[in-house]
């Protein structure tokens, strides 16, 4: 055993070792670049260059990459079998610290990292600074964020789940409403309540594809690429990799500890998903005024005015649209710190935490409440149909014609002659009589009153993806299964 190392076991209370750590004049000498330096950094310079006041969130992964690494260097002898297990049992001390919020952050703690290892050196002395062999920040940051990202993601994914099943319960409650279709904010066609609600499913679904992608990228070890040129002690990454359960290590090491791309992709799926859901918070906006009076929303997820009693604010639906700005403006803040990057790590790539951290934390949520909104909200039956209006079926009198065996161009046309008259007469198409269709074309006759029937018109798109009650219900069913399937890897 290394005669300067303590084993955990002669330390009697970790926490009061804690207390005991250097004061601030002390700090120079605990980092860990500090040999080359004579002079003490500036305290500005020291704050701006701090980012323990985010990092920390990695403490778990951070202890967690040590822990792995402490094994790998036992085993390529770096470590005697003592001076391992000493290192592992301090460093769990460290982490039972931070689990219960006891672990006491020092002036000269200026990332995760530092605050770590000094920690571990108080309680089983110097040799827990070998942990540090072969090993460098650039490697140690760049592990601990893919193993954050990768528990992220998959703390993400029940509540994707979540809300798709939010939308396919009430598609399959509420699948004999009718509403207005839109283009252009115009009423268009009918459409079934059920197949707007599906129309949001598959978005999601497209999202969750590629977060499945995306984590196999996250999942890729760069432990073990040291600073840049890459690891000296005969390390096994390999089997470092399979230790922290990365299904793969990277190629080189260069690349390896200046590569944020996996963080750039993870931002711009986010990006992507908080438009979808800001998309479908407009549309809920609209359909909640009274202008429209499809929804109501549940009081839960909405405020009011403090000036006007009346008022019921759709808030969380705002949030989510406004919040979607937010997400896409990290995304494209941190592709113009990478702009300019020379290759492997440079200091810039400290941005990269902040970023990931926000848009973490506000994806999730995002989801959250969306998922309370779509859940709670109530839908009006009777406003939905009675927006219904006689004009949107001019398609379907084209539709009609075509069938009879015009061209659709000209049965195009002919429709909106229909049309037409109809507003010059003032009246619905359904009230037009027979004589005054057929001087528009003979091929009229009296079966065109049958297309005058909101339901007979959803019911005619049976072809995959539309809106008659057979789609819908294998739209249903398409979901369930991908939902009952879906896995990460």
């Amino acid at each position: 055993m290394d005669s300067e190392a303590k084993p955990v076991a002669a330390v009697p209370n970790a926490a009061a070792s804690s207390a005991a750590a250097p004061n601030p004049a002390d700090s120079e000498g605990m980092k860990l670049w500090g040999g080359r330096f004579d002079g003490s950094t500036d305290p500005v310079m020291e704050q701006f260059n701090a980012s323990m006041s985010y990092d920390k969130a990695m403490w778990k992964q951070d202890i967690q990459g040590s822990i792995a690494y402490a094994k790998a260097l036992h085993k390529a002898n770096l470590l005697t079998e003592e001076e391992s297990t000493n290192i592992i049992a301090g460093l769990e001390v460290v982490k039972s610290e931070w689990a219960s919020e006891t672990f006491l952050i020092q002036p000269g703690d200026e990332d995760i990292h530092t605050a770590n290892e000094r920690r571990l050196k108080e309680i089983v002395g110097d040799v827990g600074g070998k942990v540090h062999t072969g090993r460098s920040r650039n490697d140690q940051v760049a592990v601990d964020m893919r193993l954050w990202l990768r528990e992220h993601i998959s703390l993400l994914v029940p509540h994707l789940i979540k809300l798709l099943q939010v939308f396919i319960e009430r598609a399959k409650k509420e699948k004999t409403i009718l509403m207005p279709g839109y283009t252009h904010l115009q009423r268009a066609q009918p459409i079934r309540w059920s197949h707007w609600l599906l129309s949001h499913v598959w978005p999601i679904v497209m999202d969750l594809k590629r977060l499945q992608s995306l984590y196999l990228r996250v999942n890729i070890c760069p432990l073990g690429s040291g600073a840049l040129a890459g690891n000296p002690f005969r390390i096994y990454r390999e089997g470092l990799a399979k230790e922290l359960g990365f299904q793969e290590v990277t190629r080189n090491s260069l690349h390896a500890v200046g590569d944020r791309d996996f963080v750039v992709e993870y931002m711009f799926w986010a990006s992507l998903l908080s438009i979808h859901l800001s998309r479908l918070a407009e549309d809920l906006i609209l359909f909640s005024t009274s202008e429209f009076g499809f929804v109501k929303l549940s009081d839960a997820y909405a405020t009011g005015s403090s000036l006007m009693p009346q008022k019921k604010n759709p808030d969380s639906l705002e949030l989510i649209r406004g919040k979607a700005g937010t997400m896409a403006g990290n995304l494209c803040g941190f592709l113009m710190v990478l702009k300019g990057l020379p290759s492997t790590y440079n200091k810039d790539l400290q941005e990269d935490k902040v970023k990931m951290f926000e848009t973490a934390s506000t994806m999730l949520g995002i989801l959250q409440v969306a998922a309370g909104t779509v859940a709670t909200l109530t839908v009006n039956e009777n406003a939905c149909r009675e927006a219904l209006s006689e004009e949107m079926l001019a398609t379907d009198v084209a539709y009609y014609l075509v069938k009879k065996g015009m061209a659709f161009r000209n049965a195009h046309g002919k429709a909106g002659e229909v049309v037409k008259l109809s507003e010059e007469l003032g009246c619905p198409l359904s009230e037009l009589t027979l004589d005054q269709l057929t001087k528009i074309s003979p091929l009229f006759a009296e079966d065109i009153s049958s297309v005058w029937n909101y339901e007979h018109s959803v019911e005619q798109y049976e072809a995959t993806g539309g809106t008659a009650l057979s789609s819908v219900n294998t739209q249903i069913t398409e979901a369930e299964d991908f939902i009952n399937t879906f896995t990460l890897q």
